[in-house]
């Protein structure tokens, strides 16, 4: 599993021309399921992604986390983490999960996360536009590799 986290003032999703979701000052998450992932994968990262500190405190340090400054989370599912390029020049997607375990696995990666803080999604498998403003920039990967 990959989750692909960026720090933002604002993010939306459209689908089809439509306005689907949007969050203010928070986290964008892309969510990537590779083949072997667990439900302990998926729960570690949820507790990683709503405990990391990337927030500034009032020295100006990357000391809060989305919880400590009452951010908000926009998931968004993105099969082409899981995407290999070290071959060739067309991207491998071996790894990635089949559809309906991947679905199941994001859907539990999200309800963690609600559990605590408010969280938007994208639609899975859905051809989105993601628009963003990241705020610093500030962008992670996690992963448990």
């Amino acid at each position: 599993m990959k989750v692909l986290i960026q720090r933002v003032k604002r993010a939306s999703v459209t689908i089809s021309g439509e306005l689907y979701s949007k969050i203010g000052h928070g986290l964008l998450v892309f969510v990537g399921i590779e083949k072997g992932d667990t439900e302990e994968t998926v729960l570690k990262l949820a507790e990683k992604t709503l405990n990391l500190r990337i927030f500034e405190d009032e020295n100006g340090k990357m000391n809060k986390s989305v919880k400590d400054v009452e951010g908000e989370i926009l998931s968004v599912s993105q099969f082409t983490l899981a995407g290999n390029c070290k071959k060739g020049t067309r991207p491998s997607f071996d790894n990635a999960e089949k559809p309906d375990l991947a679905k199941k696995m994001y859907e539990l990666y999200n309800s963690k996360l609600e559990e605590q803080i408010s969280v938007k999604t994208g639609v899975f498998a859905a051809m989105m536009d993601v628009e963003l403003i990241n705020d610093g920039p500030v962008t992670f990967m996690l992963d448990l590799i």
